[in-house]
C-alpha cells in the first residue's frame, strides 16, 4: 500500500538530516575527516528504533531523500572531475589500469576460491562467485572525499585512485555481467563478455574526446542567449547528469559519468561566459585607477575565474553530498553485528577484502602505495548493490548478505580514519604541490 508523505514532513526530516550531519563534524576536533562523522550520525539514526525511537524510521523510505542521497554522490563525482586534471590523469593511465587490474583479481579469487569456501562451507559455487564478485568492488565517493576534505586531490595518489576507481568500475560491471549470466543462463560467451567491455570502453573514450568538443560548442551557442553564473550553471549541472544518465544507459555507475563530465569540462569551455562579480570588479578598479604592478593580483584573478564553475556547484554539493552519507550510514544494521557466528565470519570477510585492496597498491609505482592500496578498499553502496543482485537472483540468503553487509559497513567506516591518519602523516612531511 502506498504511503502520500507531505512536503512538509519531508522538508523537516531533510532538515534533521542536514543538521545531524553538521553537528557530527565536531569529530573535525579529534582529527578525523567529515565524511566519518556523516556515516557515524546515520549508524546512530538508522539504529535508534532499537531503543523504541521511531522518529527516523521514515527517512529510510522517503523516495526523495532517497534520491537527494544519490544526487549528492553524483555532484561530489561530478566535483572531483572539476578538480582533477585530465592531463594529470592521463600521466598515470597505465598505474591506474595495473592498480584496478590487481584491486579486482585479487580480491575476487580470495572471495570465491580461498575465504568463502573456508569461512562458509557447502554453498553453491554461485554464491562463492557472487561473493568474489562484491570484493570486487569500490566506492570511490568516499576516498574522493577524504581526498578533497584533506586537499590531496592534485596528488599523484589521488590521480591513481581515481583513475584505477573508473577502470574498476568498467571491471566490475563485466564480471558482475558475467557472473549474473552464469546464474541465470549457466553459461556466458566470449562475445558477450567482449561487448560489454567494447561498449564500456566506448563510453568512456567518447565521454572524452566527444564532451571536449561538444562542451566547447555548447558553451558558445549558450553564451551568445546569457553569459552569466546562472547560465554557467546550468550548463555545467546538464553537462555532469546528460554524463550520468548515458553512463547508466550502458550499464556502468551514474557516477563514473558524472565524474567523467567533470573530467572535460575545462575552464577553457567557460571562457564565453562573464567572470565572477569580484573579479570583474578588480579587473574595473583596476583599470580605472591605472593601477600598475597588478601581475600577482592578476594572477590571483585569473585562479578565482578558472576555479568559478567549481565555486558555483560548491553549494549544490553542502546540500546533497552529507545526504548521501549519511543515508549511506543509515542502511547499515546494526543487529548484524549481534550475532557471532555472522560476525565472525565477516570479520573473516573483511579481512580479504581490505588485503584483495591493499595489495593493489603495490604496483602504484614511485608513490605512497598505503595511500593508493587503502584509497580502493571503501565498497560503500556499490557493494551493497553487488550483494543485491545476487540475493535477487536468489544465490545469496539473509546470513550471506548480513556477512556482506557488514564487511561494507567496516570499509566503509575504517577507511576514512586509516586514509588520513596515513596522508596526514605524509603531508607532515611533504605538502602536496598546488
Amino acid at each position: 500500500m502506498h504511503h502520500e508523505v507531505s512536503v512538509g514532513v519531508t522538508l523537516l526530516l531533510i532538515a534533521v538530516v542536514l543538521v545531524v550531519a553538521k553537528l557530527s563534524a565536531f569529530l573535525e576536533r579529534f582529527g578525523q575527516p567529515p565524511v566519518l562523522g556523516e556515516l557515524l550520525a546515520g549508524v546512530l539514526l538508522g539504529n535508534l528504533y532499537l531503543v523504541g525511537i521511531t522518529f527516523f524510521e521514515p527517512i529510510k523510505e522517503n523516495a526523495i531523500i532517497q534520491f537527494m542521497a544519490e544526487l549528492g554522490v553524483v555532484i561530489l563525482l561530478f566535483q572531483v572531475g572539476l578538480e582533477t586534471n585530465i592531463r594529470d590523469m592521463a600521466r598515470v593511465g597505465i598505474r591506474a589500469f595495473l592498480v584496478a587490474t590487481v584491486g579486482v583479481i585479487a580480491p575476487f579469487v580470495l572471495g570465491t576460491y580461498l575465504v568463502g569456501p573456508w569461512l562458509m562451507p557447502g554453498l553453491e559455487s554461485h554464491t562463492y562467485l557472487f561473493l568474489g564478485a562484491t570484493l570486487t568492488a569500490t566506492s570511490v565517493g568516499i576516498t574522493a572525499r577524504v581526498f578533497r576534505d584533506l586537499g590531496f586531490l592534485q596528488s599523484q595518489e589521488a590521480r591513481i585512485v581515481l583513475g584505477a576507481a573508473v577502470i574498476d568500475d568498467v571491471m566490475g560491471l563485466v564480471i558482475l555481467a558475467v557472473v549474473s549470466a552464469i546464474v541465470t543462463v549457466g553459461s556466458v560467451s566470449a562475445l558477450d563478455v567482449g561487448v560489454i567491455i567494447l561498449k564500456a570502453l566506448a563510453f568512456l573514450a567518447g565521454a572524452v574526446l566527444l564532451g571536449q568538443m561538444v562542451a566547447s560548442w555548447l558553451g558558445r551557442i549558450l553564451a551568445k542567449i546569457n553569459t552569466g553564473s546562472g547560465m554557467k550553471f546550468t550548463l555545467a549541472i546538464a553537462f555532469g547528469f546528460i554524463f550520468a544518465y548515458l553512463a547508466e544507459l550502458i550499464g556502468l555507475a551514474p557516477i563514473v559519468g558524472a565524474f567523467a563530465a567533470g573530467l572535460v569540462l575545462d575552464a577553457v569551455h567557460f571562457e564565453s561566459f562573464e567572470n565572477p562579480r569580484v573579479v570583474s570588479e578588480i579587473y574595473h578598479e583596476i583599470k580605472e585607477h591605472n593601477i600598475q604592478n597588478v601581475s600577482q593580483i592578476e594572477k590571483i584573478m585569473k585562479h578565482h575565474s578558472h576555479r568559478h564553475i567549481e565555486d558555483i556547484i560548491e553549494p549544490v554539493g553542502m546540500l546533497l553530498t552529507p545526504i548521501f552519507f549519511v543515508i549511506t550510514g543509515m542502511s547499515v544494521q546494526i543487529t548484524a553485528l549481534l550475532n557471532p557466528s555472522v560476525l565472525m565470519v565477516a570479520l573473516g570477510f573483511t579481512i580479504a577484502a581490505f588485503v584483495g585492496k591493499v595489495v593493489a597498491g603495490l604496483v602504484a609505482g614511485n608513490v605512497d602505495k598505503q595511500i593508493v592500496g587503502w584509497g580502493m578498499v571503501p565498497r560503500g553502496e556499490v557493494g551493497l548493490i553487488f550483494a543485491a543482485t545476487g540475493r535477487a537472483l536468489g544465490v545469496i540468503d539473509d546470513a550471506t548478505f548480513s556477512v556482506i553487509v557488514v564487511m561494507v559497513l567496516l570499509s566503509t567506516l575504517l577507511t576514512p580514519l586509516i586514509l588520513t591518519n596515513i596522508i596526514r602523516r605524509k603531508l607532515a612531511v611533504q605538502p602536496v604541490a598546488q
